[in-house]
């Protein structure tokens, strides 16, 4: 009678061990391939990954830089509080965690779900299956170069949205009556630590493989036609959300 209640946590492990094999097989087996076409796939994902993603991401951050300094400013309208911690908040909000985690929940929805729909198309139309049958390790032809790439890319875009943020928040400052964009800078200047731009970049690195892996493994194991693949890319992005807040919160658990 207890069975049922064990089903889907059981199915939650077999997840987990099938998502943490496919990712053994892959890394384990890249000597399969020639260099010069592993590095030319690299290349090819670190394009649509990285570069292709630039202009969704300094949107997303330009407004949410903005609108954290009109929160700012609104929650810090005190006179006997200065004016420099509207600088100082927004610093502290976008390196360490809007300029992360609205990249990666962008780059769930671009980066993961076309990775799994990619894959999945390539699966149902047995395309996989050919590269196998050509005597090529599909596993490393195709999950390895993505996770590499998100990997590599995702801190330039961490860069990308942590510089777009803060002079998006310093255009909304000058703009407003109570704080000048000299003001804006001193603040931000005022608690800045390095070690808050190495804590993004380490979060950035594990959301690019975190998100690329699930997609990847999502994709690959897609089943059942057009409708798998559909369903395929919606367990990609919602997997990925839900991996990249578990890590959220791991990586300020341990580092922070």
């Amino acid at each position: 009678m207890l069975l049922p209640l064990f089903a889907k946590p059981l199915r939650w492990v077999e997840g987990i061990g099938a998502y943490a094999l496919l990712l053994i097989r892959a890394f384990n087996l890249p000597r399969d391939l020639s260099p010069k076409l592993y590095l030319r796939n690299i290349t090819t994902q670190m394009v649509q990954i990285g570069i292709e993603s630039i202009p969704i991401v300094a949107l997303a951050t330009a407004f949410t830089g903005a609108v954290v300094v009109v929160q700012a400013i609104y929650q810090l309208e005190n006179p006997l509080l200065p004016s420099t911690l509207v600088g100082t908040f927004a610093q502290q909000s976008i390196l360490l965690e809007l300029g992360t985690l609205v990249t990666a929940f962008v780059l769930c929805g671009r980066v993961g779900a076309r990775i799994a729909a990619e894959l999945g198309t390539m699966r149902v139309k047995e395309q996989i299956d050919a590269l196998e049958a050509m005597g090529i390790n599909s596993l490393s032809y195709l999950v390895v170069p993505r996770v590499v790439a998100g990997v590599l890319m995702f801190p330039m875009l961490y860069v990308v949205a942590s510089s777009v943020g803060m002079l998006s928040g310093m255009v909304v400052a000058e703009a407003s009556p109570d704080v000048s964009a000299g003001l804006f800078w001193e603040g931000a200047r005022l608690y800045f630590k390095t070690y808050d731009v190495f804590f993004g970049l380490v979060k950035s690195i594990v959301f690019g493989f975190a998100i690329t892996s699930v997609a990847c493994y999502t994709g690959y194991n897609a089943a059942g036609g057009a409708e798998g693949v559909g369903e395929a890319t919606t367990r990609a992005t919602v997997m990925a959300c839900v991996f990249v807040l578990v890590a959220d919160y791991v990586c300020a658990a341990l580092l922070l």
